[in-house]
């Protein structure tokens, strides 16, 4: 089967990217097939798991049922990561499924941290930049976030969430978060002079590491970065790093290295496989890992297609 005719052999939130980044469909038709991510599939699935509260699985950050001591244990079934899935397939912000969810968020649902608004962000770095992306996304006010990530930036241009307790290097996984939370909020119209400087400073602080490399003398810290993964939740690789210069339109070439790093894991379908998840407990699972994913090939295609373009 022709890898367009698998990936549209899909889910609507799948769907409606390949037409619109693959395919060049026409406006209407893409529009159509987004709208039915709030009806139909995943979307459908995740939009009736929230409560009345606003909670997915009774908890902001982690579900409710996870005790306190057990601050440690990955799961992704909670509100934060439920609204970054809702971001990545694409429900329309404007649908009013989207808009009722959004409000029970708004009005009702805070951090565990120390009970702040969940658009007012808490301290950790790789949490509010995802929540800032789902914040412009949803077109919600997302300032007091990106004036906190602007006021964290450590002294090497990108960001550690352990930076609080005394880190003082970066962490891929933190800054990758950041930049794109950043990005989405100045390409929104977010004003802070001193935003789009630390913008940069992120960026360069991937682009100097070639998006997974040590810049010291260009090992590889860990390998798991440059194993492809979907969902990415919190965590960087190199492809979720060309995600981001592909939206920010930005060609730089330290990027080569990480485009065939992607390229060249293609298999003989023309297809990528999942190569690393991110165990925790989930409301919906979408690939396995070992097989051919069309998350991912979706995401490697639209990178490619866009360096290859220029």
């Amino acid at each position: 089967m022709d890898v367009l005719d698998w990936l549209l052999d899909s889910d609507p939130a799948i769907r409606w990217q390949v037409l619109q980044d693959l395919m060049g469909a026409g406006a209407e038709d893409v529009a159509a097939e987004r709208a039915r991510v709030a009806r139909e599939g995943w979307g459908a699935t995740f939009l009736s798991e929230q409560a009345e509260d606003g909670l997915w699985d009774g908890g902001t950050y982690r579900p409710g049922w996870i005790p306190p001591e057990r601050d440690g244990f990955d799961a992704w079934s909670g509100t934060h990561f439920s609204l970054q899935q809702l971001v990545d397939f694409g429900l329309d912000p404007a649908s009013p499924e989207a808009r009722r969810a959004i409000e029970r968020v708004r009005e009702n649902v805070r951090w565990e941290h120390a009970g702040e608004p969940y658009f007012d962000g808490e301290t950790e770095p790789c949490i509010n930049g995802v929540a800032l992306t789902i914040a412009v996304y949803f077109g919600q006010n997302g300032d007091r976030i990106a004036e906190t990530l602007v006021d964290s930036r450590l002294d090497d241009g990108g960001w550690n969430c352990w930076a609080e307790y005394g880190a003082k290097v970066s962490s891929f996984h933190s800054t990758i978060c950041s930049v794109e939370g950043l990005s989405a909020w100045l390409r929104a119209g977010g004003d802070d002079p001193r935003a789009a400087e630390t913008l940069t400073r992120g960026e360069e602080y991937l682009l100097e590491r070639s998006l997974y490399r040590r810049r010291s003398d260009g090992t590889i810290p860990d390998p798991r970065m440059t194993m492809l993964s979907y969902p990415v939740r919190w965590y960087h690789d190199a492809l979720r790093g060309l995600e981001h210069f592909r939206l920010q339109d930005r060609r730089d070439p330290r990027l080569a290295d990480a485009v065939e790093l992607v390229r060249g894991k293609a298999d003989a379908d023309g297809r990528w496989v999942l190569e690393n998840i991110h165990e925790g407990p989930v409301i919906v699972e979408f690939d396995m890992e070992g097989f051919q994913s069309k998350w991912l090939t979706l995401r490697a295609l639209r990178v490619l297609r866009w360096w290859d373009a220029a």
